[in-house]
């Protein structure tokens, strides 16, 4: 589907399903450098078992338009008025990595428009290295090699993740060289992860959310490891944390864990 957000074209993956108003509806965010394709396996399941499903790209990035975020914060609100342009009262909000940050702000701006949250990958602060932040700007494709070889702890992918010779870490650089090739004018690499680095207001935020969360976090994560959401983790309200085994890129790691955690916790 094609909304039109701040002026922009905004891109959302509905898991090849027809948007049905009488469902309830699950928006998904991605990270830094990836658009809606890295939640293929969960959002397909789910869209054909009574969810509407939005996977967006975030703007400036795959199909979408318009200018990059530059803050969590401006993210979120442009989160916020995707839920306007799309005529939801409310949704469920599902984010990885830089995602989860966008994901989180905007359940604390917007408390009653969030039905329940779940948070991949998170970290609270999301500080990114400063070689790997400077490698980002000056050597992109340097700085994907360098993300991929911190983002994976598998060799060899789970049978279910999309099927027999898939390469899991390959997959992962060949998207995120499509992704920044698809913005000739910013580097939306250098942008999410300054962005990411940036942000100091997770726990405040997180104190701020009412809505029930999943944290769900990869135990072989190098990128944001599971004691790095703890002081979100303690902070939720209402609050539960699993743990699969995975590196940063769990929902392709651990597809079947991954949705067997969303299954469980989702409320229609």
């Amino acid at each position: 589907m094609i909304f039109t957000v701040h002026g922009a074209a905004v891109y959302a993956y509905t898991g090849g399903k027809s948007f049905n108003p009488g469902q309830p509806t699950l928006v998904f965010v991605h990270g830094v450098l990836n658009d809606h394709s890295v939640w293929i396996l969960q959002t397909r399941y789910l869209a054909h078992h009574g969810w509407n499903v939005l996977a967006v790209d975030l703007p400036g990035h795959g199909r979408s338009a318009g200018a990059p975020p530059t803050s969590v914060e401006a993210a979120a609100d442009w989160l916020i008025a995707l839920l306007d342009a799309a005529g939801l009262p409310a949704a469920t909000l599902i984010g990885h990595s830089f995602g989860s940050l966008i994901a989180m702000e905007a359940a604390a701006r917007a408390p009653s428009r969030v039905r329940q949250l779940v948070l991949l990958g998170t970290a609270a602060p999301m500080k990114v290295s400063p070689a790997l932040l400077q490698a980002s700007l000056d050597e992109p494709l340097v700085a994907i090699d360098m993300v991929n070889r911190f983002s994976h702890a598998l060799l060899a992918p789970p049978p279910s993740v999309l099927g027999p010779g898939t390469w899991v870490a390959g997959g992962a650089r060949a998207l995120m060289r499509r992704v920044l090739a698809s913005n000739p004018a910013v580097n939306v690499f250098h942008t999410g992860f300054k962005a990411c680095d940036d942000y100091r207001g997770g726990e405040s935020a997180m104190e701020k959310v009412e809505a029930s969360t999943l944290f769900i976090a990869g135990q072989r994560d190098q990128m944001t490891p599971p004691q790095a959401a703890q002081p979100l983790v303690l902070r939720a309200r209402h609050g539960r944390l699993v743990t699969v085994d995975a590196g940063h890129d769990l929902m392709a790691e651990a597809p079947e864990a991954v949705l067997a955690a969303l299954n469980h916790f989702l409320v229609r």
